[in-house]
């Protein structure tokens, strides 16, 4: 990513306000509402950040302020032409350019040798459990947006994750099955495991 580019909360609010003009927490409520914090991390306080560093650079303006009640003031923004010059520059970025982002499961992973083969398989099942829920709770608004008609256009980054966490299910379900097998043998001296792997490390160089 480009020093200063904007970072993933930026771009979703600039997609938002590609729609129309919106108050930070009515962009709250409706980043929400289609579960897009499955996607980006979303807090009240760091949406408003974002907006307010977008609005510092001129890439969305403000267009009005109103009061509803008691409710404090909200200021309502729009994107400029160069906001919407900065989120299809970023999204072409993003879908073109992968990018390294060292998930901490990979080093998990990595790194399981040093607990007992019972207790990380123990550890796998219970997120296999866990990732079970959440690719069903993605089906569920799969079929939601599907009855009610919303183009799969706009729920592709549910559908990817979805994908996504089915196959890793797959994946640990066929390792497990391996472990147990005794197909991929488990290092039962964690240290003489690591001077094995020493000395041969040793003898190639």
């Amino acid at each position: 990513m480009r020093d200063g580019a904007v970072n993933p909360l930026g771009v979703s609010v600039l997609a938002l306000l590609s729609e129309g003009p919106m108050h930070p927490y009515e962009m709250y409520q409706l980043l929400l509402s289609r579960k897009e914090d499955r996607i980006v991390k979303i807090r009240p306080g760091s949406l408003y950040h974002a907006v307010t560093r977008l609005h510092e650079r001129e890439l969305v303006a403000e267009v009005g302020t109103d009061r509803g009640g008691n409710r404090p003031e909200r200021t309502t923004y729009e994107i400029t032409p160069a906001g919407r010059r900065v989120l299809t520059d970023r999204l072409a970025e993003i879908l073109r350019t992968p990018v390294r982002e060292y998930p901490q499961f990979v080093l998990g992973l990595s790194e399981m040798h040093n607990l007992s083969a019972s207790e990380a398989v123990a550890l796998l099942r219970g997120r296999i459990e866990d990732l079970a829920e959440e690719i069903a709770e993605l089906a569920g608004y799969q079929q939601l947006a599907a009855d009610r008609k919303v183009s799969e256009i706009y729920w592709a980054g549910i559908d990817y994750l979805h994908h996504m966490q089915s196959a890793e299910v797959s994946w640990l379900t066929r390792y497990i099955d391996r472990i147990d097998s005794g197909e991929l043998p488990w290092p039962h001296d964690i240290s003489a495991h690591h001077t094995t792997l020493t000395d041969r490390n040793q003898e190639s160089t």
